[in-house]
């Protein structure tokens, strides 16, 4: 059996590849057709321009679906590892709250671009990132509390690392996005998808830009810590009849109150 194959760690593995390549399909089809700069452009110009905007679109949608469910079957994890431990359900139950609006903003990323609704372009990055990075934050105080007995230190100080990689770009981010769009270079730089090295403001363009790169890659990172946590975990879908047929009749009908009133009682 492939490590793939054992468990859910399709899901983790499966989100990292396909975000991954929804970025580099996008990138490497902007750059062929000369829509953006080959060295770092943003992540949001290479999705600007159809036809990779629709690739763009349609890919992180897909990679919000798989976030979804990635985070689900961690919220149930935890919750199934510490059942009687008050805390940890409690931070359970924010990070999954926390991770759905990430994915949320995912969603807006790929159907808002940014040189047509910039300003709901933003509000979906900050989703996406920010509360995105409370989300591994959470998640790091979870497997910090679960050590050692749940799992080894290891991966508490890899997720940690993680975090603060993560933390770290968003960071020289912010700043040099701030100095970069304060006026002081010119105006309109959001529509701006060509630049020239000699130009005032490239430098602070640049060290934006490969922030940006690099606060992506450090996301798929921590759900890559992921893979051998799902390995150990399996969920299935449990069917419960309502009744023996489909017809509305009365005798289905007294078999439907009598399975509420049970449901009801416990």
């Amino acid at each position: 059996m492939w490590w793939f194959q054992q468990g859910l760690s399709f899901l983790p593995a499966s989100l990292v590849v396909w975000s991954a390549a929804s970025f580099v399909f996008s990138y490497i089809t902007a750059i062929v057709l000369h829509h953006v700069d080959p060295l770092v452009p943003y992540i949001s110009d290479t999705g600007t321009i159809p036809p990779e905007r629709c690739l763009f679109g349609i890919m992180l949608n897909i990679s919000a679906f798989l976030g979804v469910a990635t985070m689900y079957v961690r919220y149930k994890q935890v919750y199934a590892l510490n059942p009687e431990k008050s805390k940890i359900i409690k931070l359970n139950k924010i990070g999954l709250t926390l991770g759905l609006i990430s994915c949320f903003g995912l969603c807006i990323i790929a159907n808002f671009q940014k040189c047509v609704l910039y300003y709901v372009h933003v509000v979906g990055a900050c989703l996406t990132f920010g509360v995105g990075a409370i989300y591994m934050l959470v998640q790091t105080v979870l497997s910090y509390l679960m050590q050692p007995e749940i799992h080894s230190k290891d991966i508490f100080w890899i997720r940690l690392t993680v975090l603060l990689w993560c933390s770290s770009s968003i960071a020289s981010m912010f700043v040099s996005s701030l100095v970069l769009y304060s006026g002081l270079y010119g105006t309109n730089l959001v529509q701006k998808l060509h630049w020239d090295p000699e130009e005032k403001g490239y430098t602070a363009h640049i060290i934006s830009t490969v922030s940006e790169w690099s606060l992506a890659f450090s996301f798929l990172s921590f759900f890559l810590t992921y893979i051998r946590d799902f390995q150990k975990i399996s969920l299935r879908a449990v069917v419960s009849l309502h009744g023996q047929t489909l017809y509305n009749t009365p005798q289905s009908f007294v078999a439907d109150e009598q399975t509420l009133l049970i449901a009801g009682s416990i």
